[in-house]
């Protein structure tokens, strides 16, 4: 089955790249949506060194220490390593490609859920989850449907570590990680039934939310708004009422009753608890936006990117950027040479640029 999913996880992979290309790429820049990253930092040869071979966040120490070997100001230095930083960010383009990926595969394995869950008996009637436990047969469609997922998240595993890291990483591996084991443990312990309940419950609202994210790439706010509205409401429904009260039930009591409590039924439980300890975070998070967008709504000063924006974004920016140009320490030597170039080069103690955008 490990063979499986490593191959799985690598066709996908393929297949991710190939929509990429060919399909996500030319919608996105029929959006008019360019290629266009964070503002690039001016080259450096010290500071390069000290940022790839050292540190990409250096303290206050290391600061003063290159600012007296530059000749450079603190503050140009560290809108440089912000800068730097930024450098290695995605591209709106990038985004919007991988959002409308993950949209895609989102869309594709709920309707393949629902359709496959509408014809079982257990949908409608969870004790059917129980019934005969364990002796109940794996069916080809519900094989599929575990090593679809089961594929997917393993890939979202590996990625995280080659993407850029963002606020919520230690939040996402702990998510990505308890639901690979929930789908192992129950498909191991043939729980199969309850899992697909779980996995098609958890899969409603994730469409939503990459559709409201490639609106708000392609600057379609209205859009944005309604999807993001549409998706805190299913999400809240789906994780916070139907998930406890339906699934968890089920796995609670429902089980209990009819086979008993037994030593891999507490971990199922468990990892069920943990997701729904998540699942409450989110919801409060996705709450407090909601809240910050209504406040200002209230206020006769409406802005939709209220709603929309992420609070996962990885892009850095700071009030210290709104200065086209900065002063260096020594602004009466321009044609100090610190690393082997010219002092036009701009790497004689004047940084210029423009303010780094935030990412929304």
């Amino acid at each position: 089955m490990i063979f499986v999913i490593f191959g799985n996880s690598l066709s996908r992979c393929k297949k991710k790249e190939m929509e990429l290309i060919f399909i996500a790429k030319p919608c996105a820049l029929g959006l008019n949506i360019q290629a266009n990253g964070p503002q690039k930092a001016q080259p450096n040869a010290i500071l390069e060194k000290v940022f790839t071979a050292i540190t990409k966040h250096p303290d206050e120490k290391r600061l003063e220490g290159l600012s007296k070997q530059l000749d450079w100001d603190v503050r140009n230095i560290q809108r440089w390593f912000r800068q730097r930083r930024n450098q290695e960010k995605p591209s709106t383009l990038t985004r919007f490609c991988e959002s409308m990926w993950r949209f895609t595969f989102y869309l594709y394995v709920f309707t393949y859920g629902v359709r496959f869950l509408k014809k079982t008996p257990w949908l409608w009637n969870t004790k059917q989850c129980w019934y005969n436990y364990p002796y109940q047969p794996l069916t080809p469609d519900l094989h599929y449907y575990y090593i679809l997922e089961l594929s997917f998240y393993w890939s979202l595993m590996f990625s995280q570590f080659t993407d850029i890291k963002r606020k919520d990483f230690v939040i996402m591996f702990l998510h990505h990680l308890a639901t690979i084991s929930l789908i192992t443990f129950s498909y191991v312990n043939n729980m199969a039934r309850v899992g697909t309940l779980v996995m098609c419950l958890h899969d409603a609202a994730d469409a939503l939310l990459e559709a409201a994210k490639m609106a708000n790439y392609a600057k379609f706010q209205k859009l944005c708004d309604l999807m993001f509205v549409m998706f805190a409401i299913v999400f809240i429904t789906t994780r916070l009422g139907i998930f406890p009260l339906w699934v968890l039930n089920t796995t609670l009591f429902e089980s209990w009753e009819i086979v008993g409590p037994y030593p891999s039924w507490w971990v199922f439980n468990l990892l069920l608890l943990l997701i729904q300890v998540l699942n409450c975070f989110w919801s409060y998070l996705i709450i407090k936006i909601a809240c910050k967008a209504i406040s200002k709504g209230k206020a006769g000063k409406w802005n939709p990117l209220h709603v929309s924006k992420d609070d996962r974004s990885d892009i850095e920016s700071s009030s210290d950027e709104e200065d086209s140009v900065l002063p260096a320490k020594n602004p009466h030597n321009p044609t100090t040479n610190t690393n082997g170039t010219s002092g036009t080069s701009g790497t004689n103690g004047y940084l210029t640029g423009g303010p780094c955008a935030e990412e929304h």
